[in-house]
């Protein structure tokens, strides 16, 4: 009896990944058994790091601006959210790199590669619902990528992991804001 998992070895053999962790040396971390696209790949966390960058600009603003009754513990939550997604914006950064991408930074054209906006709020309330609103989106696309990546790019993917525990989190802290500051119920069944 045979199937596809006995056919082929676990591991190939040491003398065969000598030789080809020697091959294509310029490709880094990328090795001949990394089953992604890379170059998709790269575009694809290109939207994400625009993505982040936008989040950390977004809520050190509202940490900035926040004013009003209770806003000093909602200014010090943006400034904890702040610096959380300036973490994701990094290691999505250096993931760019390892797969020979140049982390895209600039920021012309930054709204536009973005998945979340950056908004208009000016008053307390309508900057926790942003902030809700671009986590909530965040999750979502986060929740796609994972998919997308599944088991061709497996550290992509935990990367993604990761931030969208941290994402989910983020938008369960805003939504107990929104509850707080507007008195509606907590979240239904």
């Amino acid at each position: 009896m045979s199937n596809a998992t006995t056919d082929k070895p676990f591991l190939s053999d040491v003398k065969e990944l000598r030789r080809r962790a020697r091959q294509h040396l310029d490709k880094g971390a990328v090795t001949h058994n990394y089953e992604g696209n890379v170059g998709e790949t790269i575009d694809l966390l290109q939207t994400v790091l625009a993505t982040e960058i936008v989040c950390v600009l977004r809520y050190t603003g509202h940490a900035i601006a926040a004013t009003g009754i209770d806003s000093e513990s909602v200014r010090e939550e943006f400034w904890e959210h702040a610096s959380e997604e300036q973490g994701h914006m990094n290691k999505v950064a250096e993931r760019i790199n390892q797969l020979g991408g140049i982390p895209n930074f600039n920021p012309e054209g930054l709204a536009t590669r973005a998945a979340s906006e950056y908004g208009k709020a000016d008053k307390l309330l309508e900057m926790i619902q942003e902030n809700l609103i671009a986590e909530r989106l965040a999750v979502e696309h986060y929740r796609e990528l994972i998919r997308y990546f599944a088991d061709k790019d497996p550290t992509t993917r935990v990367m993604l992991e990761g931030i969208l525990a941290n994402e989910e989190e983020h938008a369960s802290d805003m939504h107990d804001l929104l509850v707080a500051h507007e008195g509606m119920a907590k979240l239904t069944k």
